[in-house]
């Protein structure tokens, strides 16, 4: 027992010393976010500031404020369309059984290792003839198609465990294939939409390569792209980039936070497959 109790310990303050080093960039990030310019010469990353001060955080979100709600927009909006879009596609590809469909399967699956660089000029055209081009619209399209092939290997991995006879005694009752989605498939899918959405919503967020070249303009310039901004061109004031990446990292967060539990459930259920 005495040599349990040891181990137990040792392996309490390892965990515990691998946490300290996994937390010091996010120590020092808050920490350099309440310096001052001065405080950033006489001082380390991780030390606290001599003089702490609000400053650069409320600079830094008069400069973020549009491109955060541009990002919140555009998000939002893109992670509900692909998350839907997918869920349909995966059922379709999953409960509705019609030649080719495994062929379909897999060149939509395709899209999910197509480098985004690939498709830039191809997309800034396309994007242009459409008129959506430096518009939130235009990332709202990119970000809805890009997303639909992870969404729908999602649902459909999700999708094989419901079984086969409910969907025949549906067909028996006369419920045509739109019916069997809305009325059985969609209420036990929030799992499922959970994981789909706290997937895309922290990946849309974290773009930086679309947002850069499709919103050029200030009107629509995401959160990403104004980040970058601030680093500067002769001066990297790092108290001033280290509070706009709070602000930045700050939605995230929140989204975690809030469905972090819910997450979890939805990876044991079987929402994802190894």
């Amino acid at each position: 027992m005495r040599v349990l109790k040891v181990k137990r310990v040792v392996l309490y303050a390892l965990l515990i010393f691998i946490a300290i080093i996994m937390m010091l960039p996010l120590w020092a990030g808050i920490m350099t976010a309440f310096k001052t310019v001065d405080d950033l010469v006489y001082t380390t990353p991780i030390e606290p500031p001599l003089s702490p001060t609000l400053e650069p955080l409320a600079d830094t979100f008069t400069i973020m404020q549009k491109p955060l709600v541009n990002s919140l927009i555009f998000t939002s909006v893109a992670t509900v369309l692909s998350c839907l879009l997918g869920s349909i596609c995966g059922f379709v590809l999953t409960k509705i059984k019609f030649k080719g469909s495994n062929t379909v399967f897999i060149l939509l699956i395709i899209g999910i290792f197509i480098p985004y660089q690939t498709v830039l000029i191809p997309l800034v055209l396309t994007m242009v003839s459409l008129g959506l081009y430096n518009t939130l619209w235009g990332l709202i399209l990119t970000h809805t198609a890009y997303g639909i092939p992870m969404c729908t290997l999602l649902f459909r991995s999700f999708y094989d465990g419901v079984p086969d006879s409910i969907i025949r005694a549906a067909k028996t009752d006369g419920a045509g294939t739109w019916t069997i989605y809305k009325k059985i498939i969609l209420p036990l899918s929030a799992l499922p939409f959970i994981v789909a959405a706290v997937f895309q919503f922290t990946s849309i967020w974290n773009d930086f390569l679309f947002g850069l070249i499709i919103a050029r303009g200030t009107e629509s310039m995401p959160a990403s792209v104004a980040l970058a901004n601030l680093k500067g061109g002769f001066v990297a004031l790092w108290n001033l980039q280290m509070a706009g990446t709070l602000w930045y990292t700050l939605p995230v967060l929140i989204v975690y936070l809030i469905l972090g539990k819910y997450l979890i459930k939805g990876f044991m259920t079987g929402a994802v497959k190894g």
